[in-house]
């Protein structure tokens, strides 16, 4: 272990550094030591009436949008030299570059820490001179909260920061403004917020981290709040390297991300509409497809953690076999590079509503609703229109239910004919690759699913193996199915 000679214990007259700072910086006094006179009046930055700034704001990032399999971890504030020690030790054995939001005044006090962690490799941002909530602040404070601690970090390790981050990660316009005219490039939120844990089991630990573990994510965790900082360290790295992820430090995590679109701006995003006026509305129901040849089509329903779906995308690459994802709407609105990262993969991206409910109960509305949200939720992810197909939650559809779905502008409904139940927990591996096997034809559906906890890819190669020796080759519905319908298909 690296062991930091050059940190000392935070000294204990360090209230009074930080006293006599605020005040030389809030005062007319530079400082830096000296006054500033200008025919015996004394002036400051404080002092100075602050503009509020009418250029273009700073971004406000809460999650790097990307398909890279990189995510950031952030620290908010600057413990102890001890703790600090200990944490920046730890990250040098699991090799992970992090980014630190540190506050201008501590900075000021002990700049050692500062520049130790820098010299680990690690990046330092701001997190405002005091490490305030500035919801309640006005615009000329809000900004001298931040440009203050820009001045500090700068001029104590020569580093001018990109990104501030506030004591709550909120984001607001006038701390974006104040930020875009201190000079920096975004207000960073995160994507997960760590704080402490309560009762929960290991188990659970890991369950909640590998919920929140993403592509393009900015994990946060506070510095002071955290009592089980190091153990909550190491959580979080073994659930990225489950996923096959890897840290890098914000400025690079941002610097992948693209720009999305405005989401009615993506071609297709009216393709799904709400329409009342269903009655005749003509709609394509189909289990199989009719053909000579031994093709059969492999779906994947509803949504899963990253480190669960990035496992199916990556057996498919292996295998070189596309298929077709029918996404639950509400798991893409939190995560959407991952429903991007399954488009960008060459497969179809199909609508599996919003929420997953039982359609042949709701009414007219609350049915388009989950068809049309879904719709514009996936659309905006992926920032293109997603195959126009659209599965029911659980198979289950009728007439009037088709016909309210194909009004709203899915007139291609797709079920399935081999299923092998692979939802059930308790569903081996091998059970779950016979039932296909057993059930398989040429133009068949296999419904698979992309859920947490199951066989379902462990399964799948063998499934993949088995079908290919049998002479079937893979395709994605969209290669039988038209966005005019398909007349071969099995409609009913």
């Amino acid at each position: 272990m690296k062991v930091m000679k050059d940190f000392s214990p935070r000294k204990p007259a360090g209230w009074l550094v930080l006293a006599v700072l605020a005040i030389n910086m809030l005062s007319g006094c530079s400082w830096m030591g000296g006054d500033d006179t200008d025919g015996g009046a004394k002036t400051s930055e404080a002092d100075k009436p602050v503009q509020r700034y009418t250029g273009e704001m700073s971004q406000a990032v809460s999650l790097a949008y990307t398909t890279s399999r990189n995510l950031a971890l952030t620290f908010n504030g600057m413990a102890d030299a001890q703790t600090m020690n200990k944490l920046l030790d730890q990250l040098d054995a699991l090799g992970i570059k992090a980014t630190f939001f540190l506050p201008g005044m501590r900075v000021a006090e002990e700049p050692d820490i500062a520049r130790q962690i820098l010299s680990r490799g690690h990046e330092i941002e701001n997190n405002t001179l005091n490490a305030v909530d500035m919801s309640r602040m006005d615009y000329g404070q809000i900004y001298k909260e931040i440009h203050l601690a820009d001045d500090v970090i700068r001029k104590q390790t020569g580093v001018t920061p990109k990104f501030v981050r506030t004591q709550t990660g909120a984001i607001s316009e006038d701390i974006r403004l104040a930020a875009a005219q201190s000079g920096q490039q975004a207000v960073i939120s995160y994507s997960l917020f760590l704080h402490n844990w309560k009762a929960e089991t290991p188990q659970q630990k890991k369950n909640y981290i590998r919920k929140y573990i993403n592509r393009g994510g900015i994990v946060a965790i506070d510095l002071a709040e955290n009592r089980t900082l190091n153990e909550s360290v190491d959580l979080i790295a073994a659930e990225a390297s489950a996923a096959g992820y890897h840290f890098v430090t914000l400025d690079k995590l941002v610097a992948t991300g693209g720009v999305r679109k405005p989401a009615d701006t993506v071609q297709g995003y009216q393709a799904a509409k709400y329409n009342r006026d269903y009655a005749k509305a003509d709609y394509n129901l189909v289990y199989s497809h009719k053909t000579a040849k031994k093709e059969i089509a492999l779906t994947f329903d509803d949504w899963g953690t990253d480190e669960t779906i990035t496992k199916l995308l990556d057996i498919l690459d292996q295998y070189h076999v596309k298929g077709t994802f029918f996404l639950r709407a509400d798991g893409v609105e939190k995560n959407p590079n991952l429903a991007r990262a399954i488009a960008q993969a060459g497969h179809d991206v199909g609508n599996h509503t919003y929420s997953h409910p039982v359609l042949t109960k709701l009414s007219v509305k609350q049915l388009q609703d989950e068809v049309v949200k879904a719709h514009r939720i996936i659309t905006d992810a992926i920032q293109q229109q997603p195959a126009m197909l659209f599965r029911p939650p659980t198979g289950d559809i009728d007439d009037r239910t088709a016909r309210i779905i194909a009004a709203a502008g899915y007139r291609n409904i797709v079920d399935f004919d081999i299923d092998p139940n692979d939802w059930n927990r308790e569903r081996t591996a091998s059970q779950i690759v016979n039932s296909v096997i057993q059930q398989s034809h040429s133009g068949g559906i296999i419904l698979l699913h992309s859920l947490d906890d199951t066989h379902t890819a462990e399964a799948l190669p063998g499934i993949i193996q088995n079908l290919r020796k049998q002479g079937y080759t893979f395709v994605k519905l969209s290669d039988w199915i038209s966005d005019d319908g398909n007349p071969s298909g099995n409609e009913r």
